[in-house]
């Protein structure tokens, strides 16, 4: 049976017709652009034959914007004004910035804006998204010089472990940058697009992908065209950048520097990123510099000295490896191969440590730099509507659980995490007082039950529900998840019909520390939460029960004789005041002795109902 991908509408090309459609992947220090050209996946290059582009951005003062090498040049002399790994700043908050002990030595001087990251610069204040649009800017130009025409669209990667406000931000650069975006795709899976198809291959893979910022690991299922992302895993603060920064702390430590000025604070980081890259090769690497107040630096480093320093951060990333390889089912027999990803994957400790995990040589016949590109592209050529000889069909997946907030705290997953997108799905609430007319739907992202210990993303209303008993009213929440991992949420109450929605854009975005948090949190508190979730739905439970009871008094008391009154009052009290203090078992006791207590009054209350219905009427009425 043949597995197609359908074209995006409107996008399918005429016979003979070839839509110009490029994959970009735009890394935390190098990006690339490529297209498929004769069936066939290629990076394309510069006027001076070079593949990669520096995710690097200049700002002059006469407007002038510098990208690329030209910008890399400069950041030694002019650092507050030349941005670089702004891909770990996209979707963030100043707040979450300043939480970072990496961020300590960035020579940028930020805007106090707590809801999105303000950079100041020469040509006025830029933000993520800006810098983020004037490197796609260049690569959009790139691809159109080089390929003679206009673009119908672009598929753009983002780390598989972006979050919803990164997700958008990337999208929000590329409209910016005037790029029609296809599809944002997670990296690995792009890797493995580019892998399988390459290759032919088929099985159980892990990719293993370890960019400039980021570091992201999904197990996938390749079969007969099929490629099923099964889990995904990673952290978004995590990279190249990291290795470098920890060797620059020690450079500093080793000549006793401290307090540098931001020109000598980038001298000095472009040094040790040459030296990582020069160790992945030789055994020892040489950091000469001289610095503004003339004092010189001459510093050599061993590759074993190097790989001490930094064994911590590859540790780092196997823990993400063993979660998203429990969340697939799947153990290490079970893996036909290991793709790596990524330019840090060069260095010689990484490619060992996975090798040691594994059992096994990781697979690294496709460039790592470029591989994601050219997944991208491929996509990229599907979607745009041109005529693919291998047909296959693609299933990627959400990396965080989706839900919303009802009543006493608690989370309600609609959309777990791992679930193939794109993705719909809905589920029916209700009222919890008698007479409401309007619901609050907060909607929230994590894996722990508790609202409090969840990320919130959006909150809306649906307003004009009719005015029924509590429980009566039937509303039909709707989650929808994107191809691009986007959000959107929508309300209809089922009786009326009437309706509210949203669109999922928060203006932050997830830490490093929140993400991985998030889950690991998930499972060393599952036993505290599950008792958590249970004594909060026991006091809803309570809480109905209770103002049911204070209601049925209030009219129909005088079925009571004093004895009974008091005996439901005080079981009411008691009721209560396990409500306050009382654990679980405690307070499910209480509610049980009040239904006890009531079981007469119902009874009698009935009975009166009954009697009111039937007063006046004949019996052929009835």
């Amino acid at each position: 049976m043949a597995l197609l991908q359908i074209a995006e509408p409107g996008l399918s090309a005429a016979p003979h017709q070839h839509r110009l459609a490029v994959g970009i992947d735009l890394g935390t220090t190098n990006s690339l652009v490529a297209t498929v050209r004769s069936g066939h996946a290629a990076c394309l290059p510069d006027k001076q034959g070079r593949m990669t582009l520096p995710s690097v951005v200049r700002y002059g003062s006469d407007g002038e914007i510098d990208v690329g090498q030209d910008a890399l040049k400069a950041q030694k002399i002019d650092p507050a004004n030349t941005i670089s790994s702004v891909k770990r700043l996209i979707g963030r908050t100043l707040a979450d910035i300043k939480a970072n002990e990496e961020t300590r030595y960035l020579p940028y001087r930020f805007g106090e804006d707590e809801r999105i990251i303000q950079l100041h610069t020469r040509a006025g204040v830029k933000t993520p998204i800006d810098v983020s649009a004037d490197i796609l800017h260049a690569l959009k130009n790139r691809a159109e010089a080089s390929l003679g025409g206009e673009l119908t669209g672009a598929v753009i990667t983002v780390p598989a472990y972006f979050d919803d406000a990164q997700r958008q931000a990337t999208k929000d650069a590329a409209r910016l940058a005037g790029l029609n975006v296809l599809r944002l795709l997670n990296e690995p899976t792009a890797a493995a697009i580019a892998y399988g198809l390459d290759n032919r291959a088929e099985g159980t893979f892990v990719v293993y992908d370890l960019g400039g910022g980021t570091f992201d690991v999904s197990i996938l299922s390749l079969s007969q065209g099929l490629f099923e992302v099964k889990a995904t895993n990673g952290n978004s603060a995590l990279g190249g950048d990291d290795f470098d920064q920890r060797l620059f702390c020690w450079l500093l430590e080793q000549n006793k520097l401290s307090q540098l000025n931001e020109q000598d604070s980038a001298l000095l980081l472009s040094l040790a990123r040459a030296a990582k890259e020069a160790l992945t090769h030789d055994n020892s690497a040489t950091i000469q510099a001289t610095l503004s107040d003339h004092r010189h630096i001459n510093t050599r480093i061993t590759r074993a000295t190097f790989q001490q320093l930094t064994q911590h951060l590859v540790a780092k990333t196997l823990a993400p490896v063993k979660q998203a390889m429990r969340d697939a089912g799947v153990a290490k027999t079970d893996i036909t191969g290991v793709i790596m990803v990524g330019g840090a994957t060069r260095m010689p400790h990484v490619q060992q440590a996975v090798a040691t995990f594994f059992g096994q040589t990781p697979l690294n016949n496709l460039n790592p730099d470029e591989v994601v590109a050219l997944g991208a592209a491929i996509q990229a050529n599907v979607l745009a509507g041109n005529k693919n000889d291998d047909e296959w069909l693609l299933l990627d997946v959400t990396p965080l659980s989706l839900g919303l907030e009802t009543y006493g705290g608690l989370v309600e997953k609609v959309i777990p995490r791992n679930t193939t997108i794109p993705t719909a799905r809905a589920q029916d609430f209700t009222t919890f007082k008698d007479g409401q007319s309007a619901m609050m739907i907060h909607v929230v992202q994590g894996e722990r039950e508790l609202v409090s210990d969840c990320r919130s993303l959006a909150r809306f209303t649906l307003r004009g529900i009719p005015p029924m008993m509590a429980g009566a009213a039937r509303i039909r929440v709707t989650f929808q998840v994107d191809a691009d991992g986007l959000l959107s949420v929508s309300a209809c109450e089922q009786t009326t019909g009437v309706q509210a929605h949203i669109e999922v854009k928060p203006s932050y975005g997830l830490d490093d520390a929140a993400i991985t948090q998030m889950l690991k949190d998930s499972f060393s508190n599952a036993e505290t939460d599950v008792q958590a979730r249970a004594r909060a739905e026991a006091v809803v439970e309570a809480q109905s029960i209770m103002g049911a009871v204070q209601s049925a008094l209030a009219l129909d008391a005088d079925l009571l004789d004093a004895s009974e009154q008091q005996s439901i009052q005080a079981a009411l009290i008691q009721t209560q005041s396990q409500v306050n203090e009382g654990d679980v078992q405690s307070l499910r006791d209480a509610i049980q002795a009040l239904s006890h207590a009531t079981d007469h009054f119902a009874a009698m209350r009935m009975n009166r109902n009954i009697q009111r219905a039937l007063q006046g009427k004949k019996v052929n009425e009835i």
